[in-house]
């Protein structure tokens, strides 16, 4: 293993070990001796690759806002149409805020005035859903005189909100709870030639994506407490 693999994955481990304690003790209660001993690491190989707190909390959400925009664009690649990739891509963002803490923990630091500088992931979603609206209008699958700005705000604040109801009670962030929710929008949205084409379930698109990206990681957090 070169010393280039063996750092990235101490990295990788960092980064989830920081998530973890964040989401478990909140950003001013978390401790760097905690995070370190979570990936199997001194505190010393933590500072050689963060210089405190706030940069571990930059990284999380980072690494959080990559795999969102990976998952998303994996799913865009595998769908025929924005509406379906709407839905699919919202599937798999519950999906990893059900299963991965660093998604997890990349929202409600965002939450938390967006520490380090990142795009905080709320809005980084909004975007999102913003452009595949855009998107389904331009090739006319989204039904005529639905507002964009409505749905989004719509859209947003029921997925988000499950993250926040999900704290306590994970079925919020389950499959049934989703599918529901499109259940009910969806013929609001979408122009009655495409409606029938799509699923409000999410097709294997979603859970496709999130497998790919749950690998790439796996890759890293194998051997990863190695010194950096």
């Amino acid at each position: 293993m070169t010393k280039q693999v063996r750092a990235a994955r101490t990295r990788q481990a960092l980064i989830r070990s920081a998530a973890i304690v964040f989401e478990q003790h909140g950003y001013g209660q978390a401790r760097l001796a905690l995070i370190s001993s979570g990936a199997g690491v001194s505190t010393g190989a933590l500072h050689f690759h963060f210089e405190n707190k706030a940069a571990l909390a930059q990284a999380v959400v980072a690494e959080a806002s990559h795999g969102l925009l990976e998952v998303s664009g994996s799913i865009h690649r595998r769908t025929d149409t924005a509406l379906q990739t709407l839905v699919d891509t919202s599937h798999a963002l519950v999906d990893l805020l059900g299963r991965d803490p660093v998604t997890r923990a990349g929202f409600r630091l965002s939450y938390d005035g967006g520490r380090g500088g990142e795009p905080g992931l709320p809005a980084q979603w909004q975007s999102c859903v913003g452009r595949l609206l855009d998107e389904a209008a331009t090739v006319g699958t989204l039904a005529e005189g639905v507002s964009r700005t409505d749905v989004t705000a719509a859209t947003v604040a029921a997925t988000t909100g499950f993250e926040v109801l999900g704290r306590c009670d994970t079925q919020w962030l389950s499959t049934r709870t989703l599918t529901g929710f499109w259940q009910l929008l969806l013929p609001c949205l979408a122009a009655p030639e495409a409606l029938p084409l799509l699923d409000p379930a999410g097709t294997t698109a979603a859970a496709e994506a999130v497998a790919a990206s749950r690998a790439v990681h796996e890759t890293y957090e194998v051997g990863a407490a190695a010194p950096v």
